[in-house]
């Protein structure tokens, strides 16, 4: 905060319409609206809001002002980059809110204070004025798809995993009209299976317990370049939800889990993947089969048996990936799982044989007829495999064809070229016959010697065209 100047303002008690904000309701922070702001909506956590505001002790001594700066204020809430009592009276402010919050010291400056313009043990009181905020961005990839301002605080510090059972309220809007309006029951990562857009999803996993936020979300985390011809959007449409995070209950983590409770969710989590996957859904497919990975990923403290039993499911996971990515025309991720599943058992026909299709994808039929090639010798009856080892003989060949075409283009534009240059170094170079030769125009056109006078046999050899084209 900007240092003001050391003046004597009028001394603030709180009014009749002051009201504790603090979580353990102990008069800590008293906050008292002057000005009523505009809508509903409240910055959350992470936003960065900005201000203005007026500090003063309980005796009227003005300690800090960016009124008097005329320069605002700014900062990102909720991330303890202010005192305890900025946090909590900002995030209970409306957009052009007014507001007067009077801090005992454990919610400014402790015992301590701020020397040397803030004694110890000091109660304060600020006029705060919030302009506005940027609303918090919860995309993944911060690019502002998915922003969040807060209506109703959540309870607690818990928020919902993957696999959460969650209650939920949605509203949305586009342009201002309400397209949607329904409760909803749904596990967390199956939302698309309710008509929840991804962008609600992603941003329920940052929701409290009975928080209610306003979201703005982009058409790359809506309806896309699709729309929603029943709720009246058009492609690439950014649109509103209100949603309410009513209840939920955790899904259990995996470092909460024993070694049996592991391979039991791997096999619950194959079981959903494997019922998407046969329904076409690759993407939720996908997920699933992921999530596999951070249950069984790791062998630490499996015994024998179980570990016979976790390597057989790590295999088939990394089969079905490969598998999915292929549908899902992601050969390089494909080849990856393939690889995985092979070093887990070298000679897996599936294996081999997604492999070469991920290679024969990614336009490398030498190496996709080696894996092709690889099945049949451990499967001399496999038609499919034998058959990928023609075209893959066909592609390379084609390959060859194709690059010895191009080679022979490019010697035939190498020495087109080089005669180009010859034929421009002789246009440059003088013709000696015509300018300078023996028998040239100066030749003829100069006056015969005296040698040449008595000899006129002479000139007449210099001037026979026959003779002088031979």
């Amino acid at each position: 905060m900007t240092a003001g100047e050391e003046t004597k303002a009028t001394p603030y008690t709180p009014g009749p319409n002051a009201i504790d904000i603090t979580p353990e309701k102990n008069g800590g922070v008293l906050k008292e609206i002057i000005k009523e702001g505009e809508g509903e909506a409240h910055p959350g956590t992470g936003c960065t809001v900005t201000t203005h505001y007026h500090g003063t002790l309980l005796d009227g001594t003005v300690f800090d002002s960016s009124k008097q700066s005329g320069r605002p204020f700014e900062f990102v809430l909720g991330k303890g980059s202010v005192i305890k009592a900025w946090d909590l009276g900002v995030a209970t402010m409306k957009k052009g809110e007014v507001a007067m919050l009077t801090c005992k010291p454990e919610y400014a400056y402790g015992k301590r204070g701020s020397p040397p313009k803030i004694p110890e043990d000091a109660t304060l009181v600020f006029e705060i004025t919030l302009l506005s905020w940027q609303a918090e961005d919860l995309s993944k990839s911060k690019n502002g798809g998915i922003l969040r301002s807060n209506i109703v605080k959540g309870e607690g510090y818990v928020t919902p995993n993957e696999g959460s059972l969650l209650k939920v309220h949605l509203t949305g809007t586009f342009e201002g009209r309400v397209f949607e309006d329904r409760d909803v029951d749904f596990e967390l990562g199956e939302g698309s299976e309710h008509g929840i857009i991804e962008g609600v999803e992603e941003a329920l996993k940052k929701f409290k317990k009975g928080e209610k936020s306003s979201l703005e979300i982009k058409p790359q985390y809506a309806f896309r370049d699709k729309g929603h011809e029943k709720f009246g959007i058009p492609p690439y449409a950014t649109v509103h939800y209100t949603v309410e995070l009513k209840e939920f209950e955790k899904a259990k983590e995996t470092w909460d889990m024993d070694t049996d409770e592991k391979i039991s969710q791997a096999k619950i989590l194959k079981e959903k993947a494997t019922n998407y996957f046969k329904a076409g859904k690759y993407e939720l497919a996908l997920r699933f089969y992921n999530k596999i990975n951070d249950y069984i990923d790791s062998d630490a403290g499996f015994n024998e048996e179980q570990e016979k039993e976790r390597k057989a499911l790590m295999l088939a996971n990394r089969l079905n990936l490969g598998l999915v990515y292929l549908k899902l025309k992601q050969p390089y991720e494909a080849k990856n799982e393939c690889d995985k599943a092979l070093e887990l058992d070298p000679n897996n026909v599936k294996g081999l044989f997604r492999r070469g299709e991920a290679l024969l994808d990614m336009g490398e039929p030498e190496a996709a007829k080696s894996s092709f090639e690889a099945v049949v010798k451990i499967e001399s009856n496999n038609k499919l495999a034998a058959n990928k080892v023609i075209i893959c003989a066909k592609q390379i060949k084609e390959q060859k064809q194709k690059e010895k075409k191009i080679y022979s283009n490019m010697f035939e534009k190498f020495a087109a070229k080089d005669k180009e240059k010859e034929a421009a170094k002789r246009e440059k170079e003088p013709d000696t016959m015509k300018v300078l030769g023996e028998w040239g125009k100066d030749e003829r056109d100069r006056e015969p010697t005296e040698f040449e006078q008595e000899n006129p046999d002479i000139l007449m050899l210099n001037t026979n065209d026959e003779f002088k084209n031979m």
